[in-house]
This record gives C-alpha cells, sequence and structure tokens, in this order.
C-alpha cells in the first residue's frame, strides 16, 4: 500500500513511519521540519530495502496538493499541525492557518490524488472542552465545545472530512488522542510531560510540578496510538474514535511512577503555582476503538515510562 504521512518527521509521525515501512508499505514524508527532525527518521532512512521518500513541504503552501496528487498514496495520516494549545490562544490566525487551511489542502490533495481515505490526528483533550468531571471517561457522544482556538480547529477539521466523505466520497477516520507519550518525545512541548520528568531525572535535577499534582490526565504510549493509525487505514470509516486508556493518572502519580524507574525514589519534586486555564482532569474512554478498530491499549504506565527513561539515557550517555 502506498501511504503518505504528513508530520512524518515528529514524535508519533516518525514512529508510525516505521511502523508503515516494517509492514511493508510505501511511505512519503511531508514535513517543513518547523517542529519535527530528520533525525527521527534517521534509521528508516538509512534501510535501502525501505521505499520511502521526504518531502520538506509546509501544508499551508498549495504544493502540498499538486504533491499529493503526484504521489497517489491510497490513505494519507494527517498528523501534521500546530500543536501547542497555547500558541493557539496568543496568535489564533497562526493556528487557523495550519490546522484549518493546511488541513484543506492535505483534503484536496487526497482528492486529486484519488485517495481511498484520509486518517486524521484530532485531539480528546480539547474538542470536548472542559467536560464536567462526572462526565469522565469522556465518551464521543460529548458535545464538542472546545475553549481553545486549537481545539475549535480540531473539531472545523473533522466537520470539513464529514463534508468531504459526503461530497467527494473520501473516507476518514479521526482518532481524538489522550495524552501521547513515548520516546523521540520533545521535552519542550506542551504536552511533553513524561518526556520533561525523564530529562530531569535523569540529569539528577529536580522536577517542577505546577499546582498540587492532582489534575489528571490519560496518558497513552505512542506504540499503542500508533496501532490504533494503522487499524483506521483499513477499519473505522466516518466515525470518531477515542484513543486513550480511560484511566485518570495524576501528574503526582506520574512522577511518582518515573523517578522509581529512574532509580530516584527519593527525590523530591518542586510545586509551583497552577498555571492558569489547565484542565483539571481528563480521560477518555475508549469503547467505540475497540468496537471498530478492534484497538484497545496494552502498554502500562511503568512500562511506558521505562521505555521513556530507557531512550532518553541512550541519548545522554
Amino acid at each position: 500500500m502506498r501511504t503518505l504521512v504528513t508530520g512524518g518527521a515528529g514524535f508519533i509521525g516518525s514512529t508510525l513511519v516505521d511502523r508503515l515501512l516494517a509492514e511493508g508499505h510505501a511511505v512519503d514524508v511531508v514535513d517543513d521540519l518547523s517542529t519535527g527532525s530528520l533525525s527521527n527518521l534517521a534509521d528508516a532512512r538509512a534501510d535501502r530495502n525501505h521505499e520511502l521518500a521526504v518531502h520538506q513541504v509546509d501544508i499551508r503552501s498549495p504544493e502540498v496538493v499538486d504533491l499529493l496528487a503526484r504521489r497517489r498514496p491510497e490513505v494519507v495520516f494527517h498528523l501534521a499541525a500546530q500543536a501547542d494549545v497555547r500558541v493557539s490562544v496568543a496568535r489564533p490566525v497562526f493556528d487557523a492557518e495550519i490546522n484549518v487551511i493546511g488541513s484543506l489542502n492535505v483534503m484536496e490533495g487526497a482528492r486529486a490524488a484519488g485517495a481511498r481515505k484520509v486518517v486524521f490526528a484530532s485531539s480528546g483533550g480539547t474538542i470536548f472542552g472542559d467536560p464536567d468531571p462526572a462526565d469522565l471517561p469522556v465518551t464521543e457522544a460529548h458535545p464538542q465545545r472546545p475553549v481553545s482556538p486549537y481545539g475549535v480547529a480540531k473539531k472545523v477539521v473533522g466537520d470539513y472530512l464529514h463534508a468531504y466523505r459526503v461530497l467527494h466520497g473520501l473516507e476518514f477516520t479521526a482518532l481524538a488522542l489522550a495524552n501521547v507519550y513515548g520516546p523521540r518525545q520533545d521535552p519542550h512541548g506542551e504536552a511533553g510531560v513524561v518526556a520533561i520528568f525523564a530529562g530531569k531525572l535523569l540529569a539528577g535535577d529536580a522536577c517542577t510540578i505546577f499546582g498540587d499534582g492532582l489534575q489528571t490526565r490519560d496518558f497513552v504510549y505512542v506504540d499503542d496510538v500508533v496501532d490504533a493509525f494503522v487499524r483506521a487505514a483499513g477499519r473505522g470509516s466516518g466515525v470518531l474514535c477515542n484513543i486513550g486508556t480511560a484511566t485518570e493518572t495524576s501528574v503526582l502519580r506520574l512522577y511518582e511512577v518515573m523517578a522509581a524507574a529512574a532509580g530516584r525514589a527519593d527525590a523530591a519534586p518542586n510545586f509551583a503555582p497552577a498555571r492558569p486555564g489547565e484542565l483539571a482532569r481528563s480521560a477518555l474512554d475508549p469503547a467505540r476503538a475497540r468496537l471498530h478498530l478492534a484497538w484497545a491499549p496494552w502498554t502500562t504506565l511503568e512500562d511506558g515510562a521505562g521505555a521513556v527513561l530507557r531512550w532518553f539515557a541512550e541519548r545522554t550517555t
């Protein structure tokens, strides 16, 4: 199968590229390298048995439409995005240019290419807004009332995908991702708390927890997420699926797990004032993904945190 991955040099995208290549698929990567890195694709590019091409193109450019039309992928995995909620609040037009206009370029390119399907990386942490704790874990039936421009853009792209399905017969599956973590995550990213803790713990530095640490997130391991993308290539057409664990993990609990795995269980974190606007609690119900994608997460937080620490340790020794 010929595939194309936008954002394919990023944390999740490059892990998806590795999986697709391992399964024998041809892969085109589209990435402007503003946040992604070719180092994430180094092993994939070095293997001469892989059919891989990397194109440094900004999805805001109409050039991406022509590129997709030329490469004619059967399935487009659309992960390229402006992914920082705080940036979207400060620069909503910039966010929309990438996440809405850029996504429309990708859809137009997929249509021109005669692609069968687009698998879209949506955001389970933002499209549902600030749900009542009584509604956790959130299902896909929960009203989509995003409270950030980033969340609005992800919701809008989901609406466009539905319209393209009706108007042009372009199938889609939208995956509402929980808090994805794993090797290659940027420790400076907005949602990179696992990577941030790993770097600090391995360096012998104190980690900072904002607020009381009781705020919760649904941490899902990157390999599990990539498995959902691959399954969605042939399943779940026309639906939005939550990709999470349904488990709330507090930031304090995350720290305890990671400190223990790093051999620093006695190290105390620093506490700083809570960040304004931060969600108090978050978790996604993946029941629909089990039904439509035959998907379920399998990596425990302990195993995943250990894998992240090992990955960082290998790169700092």
